[in-house]
């Protein structure tokens, strides 16, 4: 559990400098205290999967991402690792994620009519 939290700690403070966030900041957006913000960042507390999706929100991710940093849903599960990357992409705006992954499906539903031939 520790390296799993240890992960998602790492992966919190990684995105949340990138968002150009103080700890203040996310934790006032995502409505927990700067304390217990804190202790999730640094591997020490395990956030419930509420918390997790209050973290995304104020820090404009996929909650899912989280949720598979933190061990409570198996990357099988549908996430895709480039629907994850886009979305866990604090440097992009919403509308710019969409579109990113408009274009990947599309790509991906226009390659699908490729098997049998070649």
């Amino acid at each position: 559990m520790a390296g799993m939290a240890g992960s998602l700690g790492e992966f919190l403070q990684e995105q949340r400098q990138h968002a150009q966030l103080s700890l203040r900041q996310l934790a006032d957006r995502a409505g927990v205290s700067n304390p217990y913000l804190s202790q999730i960042e640094r591997g020490l507390r395990r956030p419930s999967a509420d918390v997790l999706q209050q973290i995304a929100k104020g820090l404009r991710i996929s909650a899912e991402a989280l949720y598979v940093r933190a061990g409570l849903l198996d990357h099988a599960e549908g996430i895709s690792t480039v629907e994850d990357a886009v979305l866990s992409d604090a440097a992009l705006s919403d509308r710019q994620k969409r579109v990113l992954l408009d274009l990947y499906q599309t790509f991906r539903t226009e390659s699908m009519p490729d098997t049998g031939e070649g």
